[in-house]
């Protein structure tokens, strides 16, 4: 049995889908952050970092999405959500790390900034480069990355779940969708996919 710890309001989104996508046996734990139970000595136990997501399986926990996705994808091999071909497994570990190292840290200076400053001002400052930067990342991804229809091309894989969750970062980031014709022919049929559907109205 897997366990993900998740929040509706974070990154838990995209193994969320990948694990409706395999047809997994799992429990959705919700940890409620407008209470600070991330911090609690309960979770605390779980991931000390106090974030989410946070996969508990039978062989321990597993934090950081790229470790998550990488596992559900290869425990259930039969689904083809992870390249077996070492130089393509390495090019959809590039994406999502370039998701997990760039663009999640670009996302989170519009409201986190005091991970990085205590100076307000800095804080204003970083939010207010977020669209510039988040407009930046996603023409890397539409013309370095992404492949088509899905991520790696004809194969969907554990970096679409990734990607969606990117791309529901844009619109309120300030970064117009419509600039970006491929990230958003994925987003129209990555919403055709049950598992998206699934997992929509939890982090509504």
């Amino acid at each position: 049995m897997l366990t993900l710890y998740y929040s509706e309001k974070s990154c838990s989104f995209a193994p969320h889908i990948l694990l409706y996508d395999t047809g997994a046996d799992f429990v959705a734990k919700r940890i409620d952050f407008d209470t600070g139970e991330q911090n609690s000595q309960g979770y605390l136990s779980v991931n000390p970092k106090g974030r989410v997501p946070a996969l508990m399986t039978p062989d321990g926990v597993l934090t950081e999405n790229p470790a998550i996705l990488l596992y559900i994808a290869q425990m259930y091999p039969e689904k083809q959500l992870a390249p077996k071909e070492p130089f393509a497994l390495a090019k959809a570990q590039s994406f999502n790390m370039y998701i997990a190292s760039t663009v999640h840290v670009g996302h989170a200076h519009k409201m986190r900034g005091s991970r990085w400053a205590d100076d307000k001002t800095a804080h204003v400052s970083m939010a207010d480069k977020v669209a510039q930067n988040m407009e930046s990342y996603a023409n890397v991804i539409e013309e370095h990355y992404f492949v088509g229809p899905w991520v790696l091309g004809e194969q969907y894989s554990m970096c679409d779940p990734y990607l969606a969750l990117v791309t529901r970062w844009l619109r309120p980031d300030g970064v117009l969708l419509d600039n970006f014709p491929k990230l958003k022919a994925h987003d129209v049929l990555m919403r055709t996919r049950s598992s998206m559907q699934s997992t929509l109205p939890i982090y509504a």
